[in-house]
């Protein structure tokens, strides 16, 4: 009676991870980037709390791509307001519009200040 061992599973790479993801996992993902950091707050020791800035400061590389995703949001926003206003004469429908333009302009500012505060070289 032989038996045969057993294969011996590999970890899944990350293409496969991102393919078992819910598109709902993925679209946020997409859009938000909170789940790129680590909560500095959260840490007990002060040891902790230097390993979760480090994280978040070698993480903050990947700002930049999410500025250009909110840019092009707002650009879309206001745009599709402007066409609803002079075209459609859709005075509410683009109110709407400006409006989420003017949440994602604010939600840049954000990306844009994190990305600045964490960019900075160490102070001595």
């Amino acid at each position: 009676m032989t038996t045969t061992p057993e294969p011996q599973r590999t970890p899944p790479t990350t293409a496969q991870q991102v393919e078992e993801l819910p598109f709902c996992t993925l679209l946020y993902r997409f859009i938000f980037f909170d789940w790129l950091f680590k909560d500095v707050g959260g840490a007990r020791t002060a040891i902790e709390r230097h390993a979760a800035f480090q994280h978040n400061r070698r993480m903050s590389k990947y700002l930049p791509v999410y500025l250009r995703r909110w840019s092009f949001l707002t650009a879309f926003d206001f745009a599709l307001g402007f066409l609803l206003e002079r075209a459609l004469q859709a005075t509410l429908l683009s109110a709407w519009f400006f409006t989420w333009s003017c949440v994602t302009a604010t939600g840049m500012v954000v990306i844009a200040v994190a990305w600045i505060f964490l960019s900075q070289p160490p102070q001595s």
